[in-house]
């Protein structure tokens, strides 16, 4: 007897409304209501708490006070925004965060794909040693490594000392088993055959990783690359204890410290300043955020 091919509406996946409730004229309205207000309420809890800090960074403290949700009770302030920048020297500590944020993101990207090519691709002797090693340092809480990290800095084997130096940030960011092993995973799905037509052409190691790996790893540099800069625009301990000078502090660092000594909007505008380089970059890179979001999340699946 031969199968009788099901309707397509069995294919499709089931949910609560089946294809006929859908096109009920109630339900449809009903639905549609629905989602109208899921996504009213998305956008205002995503982007109320933003407005809100654009609207109050030029808005006088009493207004700010006695109306926190008023719109502009007594006129716009936009004194704030310069005596923020200048006056509190805003732009130094925004642009030591733009240095700091580059830098870990660049050391992360060297070290995460660099190990990650060694255990992948490489595969020395000894690379289970090594593969085990860098995943039991996961299972050792951050806390626990903060002392001995600090006299590491403190007192490096190179000798002098790395406070107030941004190595002394750059260097621990970028020593992370958590990209390392998800570079070394991605690398692994790379096709080999591409890597023994390499070899057979004459092409070495660095050849390799620079002109065959690489360009086939985008997608998983954009993951690590969003994680490294993530982690480096909101660390506030790390960043505090290596770096006490506070000329070069970034504003994760400086802005808690300048909170009892400044005006309320002032603050306020120096913390709207603060939320213009993590939106540039989304605003600027939302593609290759977005990309590496689902690729992400499907990696760590």
């Amino acid at each position: 007897m031969s199968r009788r091919t099901p309707a397509p509406e069995l294919e499709a996946d089931r949910g609560i409304l089946s294809a006929f409730d859908r096109r009920r004229g109630g339900v449809r309205i009903g639905m549609t209501a629905v989602h109208v207000v899921l996504a009213v309420g998305l956008v205002v809890a995503g982007l109320g708490p933003i407005l809100w800090l654009a609207k109050a960074a030029v808005t006088p403290t009493q207004d700010t006070i006695q109306q926190p949700l008023a719109l502009f009770p007594n006129g716009i302030d936009w004194a704030n925004l310069s005596q923020a920048w200048i006056d509190v020297q805003i732009d130094q500590y925004f642009l030591n965060t733009i240095v700091i944020a580059v830098g870990s993101w660049f050391m992360t990207l060297l070290v995460a794909t660099t190990g990650g090519y060694t255990l992948s691709v490489l595969k020395p002797r000894y690379w289970k040693v090594l593969n085990g090693a860098v995943l039991a340092t996961l299972f050792i809480p951050s806390v626990v490594l903060l002392v001995p990290l600090y006299l590491t800095v403190v007192r490096p084997v190179t000798g002098g000392s790395l406070l107030n130096n941004y190595f002394a940030v750059w260097l621990p960011a970028a020593a992370n088993a958590f990209t390392i092993l998800l570079v070394k995973r991605f690398f692994d799905s790379l096709p080999r055959e591409v890597f023994e037509a390499a070899r057979t052409d004459g092409a070495g190691p660095f050849r390799l990783f620079w002109s065959i790996v690489l360009p086939m790893s985008r997608p998983i540099l954009g993951v690590v690359s969003v994680f490294a800069i993530i982690a480096a625009l909101k660390d506030y301990l790390w960043p505090s204890l290596v770096l006490p000078d506070p000329r070069v502090q970034p504003l994760s660092v400086r802005l808690p410290a300048i909170q009892s000594q400044v005006e309320l909007d002032v603050f306020l505008a120096a913390l709207a300043i603060s939320t213009i380089i993590p939106i540039v970059l989304f605003l600027v890179f939302q593609r290759v955020f977005l990309r590496s979001a689902g690729l992400g999340g499907a990696v760590k699946g």
